[in-house]
């Protein structure tokens, strides 16, 4: 495991390590494991609160998690990843680490965290980023068929994510053109694909994720419905490890076939997947509304709209998709 500012976060990290069971410890006693006052301890509790942890104190008991936490182990995760993985408790971005470091990273190098303390989602949205609560995941990936090729990738690993999900058991998913993970209406995960650069036909890409697992309603503020995953499991999820394993896979898989095949091979397979097929809805480009009904999208991944003016075709840009009133 690996944190940007290992020094400055070790003692909030232990102490969240030691509540991560979800039992009661008190103050006196992890002070004393840690060294530290009672005091301190209560001065790094409201740190770790600040990370979006829900940590409860009971007189006469001591500190509790409002539920425990299944921390990452890199351990675990790469040793039976066939990528390079790095972990971070804490980081700025899963993102923009990769972005920064492409020049020593092969492709397929992996980025997780426990929080992102500047996630981002699409058009520079802050993407909200709890400690442990959700999964924070990025790959880089050099794609060989250039810039171009990359218009569709986000809505292929759209299709990597349902098909790791349901090899654990998920049932119920659905995709929002073109970078998200539905479930039952709701938000429950969002893709963000960045290029770094382009270097003879080879297009430099950070393919990003933030997976909703265990959030809770007052520990962040999103202004769209979402759901987590812990839903879809009917709090029978599958660990965070296992689902970073799986998503390795499945995300590795699609991207070789995406190389090798282009968007056309995931069009049927994401048009099965549509959460707005055949459904009214609206598309906001700017200040310009275009209303019709879903009808899937085309063999370049374009998403097509039946409008009164007949089958139109929208393709990336500052295009958002909404279900109309």
């Amino acid at each position: 495991m690996t944190d940007s500012k290992p020094k400055l976060h070790d003692v909030k990290l232990r102490i969240i390590k030691q509540l991560s069971d979800g039992e009661f410890h008190s103050g006196e006693d992890l002070g004393e494991l840690l060294g530290i006052s009672r005091a301190a301890i209560s001065k790094h509790i409201k740190g770790i609160q600040e990370w979006g942890i829900d940590i409860y104190r009971v007189q006469g008991k001591g500190y509790q998690l409002s539920s425990a936490i299944d921390l990452l182990d890199y351990e675990i995760i790469q040793s039976v990843s066939s990528v390079p993985v790095e972990l971070f408790p804490v980081i700025d971005s899963t993102n923009q680490y990769l972005l920064d470091s492409i020049d020593s990273l092969p492709s397929g190098a992996v980025c997780v965290a426990e929080y992102q303390a500047k996630g981002r989602g699409r058009r520079g949205r802050q993407w909200v980023s709890p400690f442990g609560s959700n999964l924070y995941f990025s790959m880089y990936w050099q794609l060989e068929s250039g810039v171009a090729a990359a218009m569709g990738l986000s809505l292929a690993i759209g299709v990597a994510i349902v098909d790791a999900l349901e090899t654990l058991g998920a049932t119920g998913l659905k995709l929002k053109w073109p970078n998200d993970l539905y479930y039952e209406d709701k938000k429950l995960a969002g893709i963000l694909v960045e290029m770094s650069a382009q270097t003879g036909g080879v297009a430099h890409l950070v393919i990003g994720m933030g997976l909703n697992i265990n959030m809770t309603a007052d520990t962040c503020a999103i202004d769209q419905s979402w759901a987590n995953l812990n839903q879809v499991f009917d709090d029978n999820t599958p660990s965070r490890n296992q689902l970073v394993i799986e998503l390795i896979r499945a995300w590795k898989q699609v991207l070789e076939q995406y190389e090798e095949q282009g968007m056309s091979s995931f069009v049927k397979r994401w048009n099965e997947l549509d959460n707005f097929k055949d459904k009214p809805i609206k598309l906001l480009m700017g200040n310009k509304e275009v209303y019709g009904i879903g009808k899937g999208i085309n063999q370049q991944g374009g998403i097509l709209l039946e409008t009164e003016q007949g089958l139109e075709t929208y393709v990336g840009g500052e295009i958002s998709l909404r279900k109309a009133d």
